[in-house]
């Protein structure tokens, strides 16, 4: 990861910010933060309102945070670490606006999600989306991830099968599998991820400041246009997420082998990566899922960084849209 140093914002966003991140452990905050629930819907059963969303209790009792926009065929979101449910709002938008039901979720840890101690796995990940589908009662969705959100979906498939999913997308997404092994010679080093997680651990703030003043947008790149707001709301999303869910969360992006799980796929699946990811390099990550991938059509964004559905979201967006319309 990149390290900069850089000025504080001007007083009054500090100030602003100051006020969101006091007000998140309150109800008033949850009403401001987030969205109205689709009132045309009937609540399912299972689910409860949260103000700006819903919530599902998991098997082991894990409130998960969801939001609902939308009708139509059914679309599932699966964020990245350490992020939440809101780094899809571009794509929900864009997507419920062309008639497509848009659900996505906040992981275990982070968000407005429940923060229990244990869990934080790819099995339980997966058992934890798998409760979200069954308690929607959703049929022939097609499952979108992110980064880490890749593995989610993927592990999804490989522990509850195929019955309920229609399509696939990984977007800069993790399998088969980040860490550097004698059988995944390509991979990243394991000192890697030990220095990400010392970072988390002494000053997980500064990290994520880092993190997305740096690498994760392309931010460090010559010509970089990324907004400063932007990148302050990537921080303040990254803010939401537990300590134990964070820290627990690297040892789990980086060390589960997805292999087996891509190997189950008999759908189409779309994967998604920029050619200048620098957060989950496309050699080690997209050029091998889609060799895996029975099904797997391959785009690759030419300069792109890892968060290029902000970015490249027009691109993505159109993307996403074609294939969700593409009926071959």
């Amino acid at each position: 990861m990149t390290n900069s140093n850089h000025g504080g914002i001007g007083s009054r966003l500090a100030s602003r910010r100051s006020v969101l991140i006091g007000g998140m452990a309150g109800a008033s905050a949850m009403a401001l933060l987030g969205h109205a629930p689709v009132a045309a819907r009937p609540r399912e059963s299972g689910a409860t309102d949260r103000h700006a969303g819903r919530v599902i209790k998991t098997k082991d009792g894990t409130e998960i945070f969801y939001k609902d926009w939308g009708k139509g065929p059914a679309v599932v979101f699966s964020h990245g670490w350490p992020l939440n449910a809101d780094a899809w709002d571009d794509q929900m938008f864009f997507m419920a606006s062309n008639g497509f039901r848009c659900i996505a979720y906040d992981r275990r840890g982070h968000g407005r999600s429940g923060q229990p101690w244990d869990g934080n796995d790819y099995d339980t990940f997966a058992s934890d989306l798998a409760d979200l589908i069954d308690t929607l009662r959703l049929e022939q969705v097609t499952l979108v991830g992110h980064s880490a959100g890749g593995g989610d979906i993927a592990r999804y498939v490989g522990r509850f099968g195929t019955g309920r999913v229609a399509k696939m997308v990984l977007v800069s997404a993790i399998p088969p599998l980040m860490l550097k092994t004698s059988a995944n010679p390509g991979g990243v080093p394991l000192e890697v991820f030990d220095g990400i997680r010392s970072a988390v651990a002494t000053d997980r703030a500064q990290f994520y400041r880092d993190l997305g003043e740096g690498p994760f947008y392309g931010a460090n790149r010559p010509g970089s246009k990324v907004s400063q707001g932007a990148k302050d709301a990537f921080w303040l999303s990254c803010m939401q997420v537990g300590l134990r869910a964070s820290y627990e969360g690297i040892k789990a992006f980086s060390e589960t082998d997805f292999t087996a799980d891509l190997k189950r796929f008999d759908f189409p699946t779309l994967i998604v990566h920029g050619e200048d990811d620098q957060n989950v390099p496309i050699a080690n990550s997209a050029l091998l899922s889609s060799k895996m991938i029975r099904k797997a059509s391959l785009k690759i964004y030419p300069g792109a960084p890892h968060g290029l559905t902000l970015t490249h979201k027009d691109q993505f967006n159109g993307d996403l849209l074609g294939f969700m319309k593409d009926v071959s």
